[in-house]
């Protein structure tokens, strides 16, 4: 079983999905990553969302931000997105993702803040943690 799902929508969010799995590593979970779009692969996405054993997503976008929503709206785990700057300085893709509708709930860090994305998985993660 694999501690976080970090899917980014497109290759070129590397440098981020780069930057959340160093830090969730440096915190000792375990971490996959997949370039799934949500527009291009929906059917290959929903596949990866079923059948992944993992506790919690990370879901990395840019422009139209469509993928934290989508996963989120197909799995009961917890989703944080991460939004990207573009050509709106991300504040597109923040807004898309921060607005999701009732019972479709999805955590929002900052602007390319994937540091942040993955130190609130380690907190979130945390908690299924019994003291020793």
């Amino acid at each position: 079983m694999v501690d976080v799902a970090v899917i980014a929508g497109s290759a070129s969010d590397d440098p981020i999905v780069e930057r959340i799995c160093s830090t969730l590593m440096e915190n000792g979970l375990s971490c996959e990553r997949q370039v799934l779009s949500a527009h291009r692969d929906p059917e290959r996405l929903e596949e990866y969302i079923r059948k992944s054993d993992c506790c919690l997503f990370i879901a990395v976008a840019g422009m139209s931000a469509a993928l934290p929503g989508i996963v989120a709206s197909r799995t009961r785990k917890p989703v944080i997105g991460v939004p990207v700057s573009g050509k709106l300085l991300g504040f597109d893709a923040l807004l898309s993702i921060v607005q999701m509708p009732r019972g479709v709930p999805v955590a929002c860090v900052g602007v390319d803040a994937g540091e942040n994305a993955a130190l609130l998985a380690v907190r979130i993660l945390s908690l299924r943690r019994t003291p020793d």
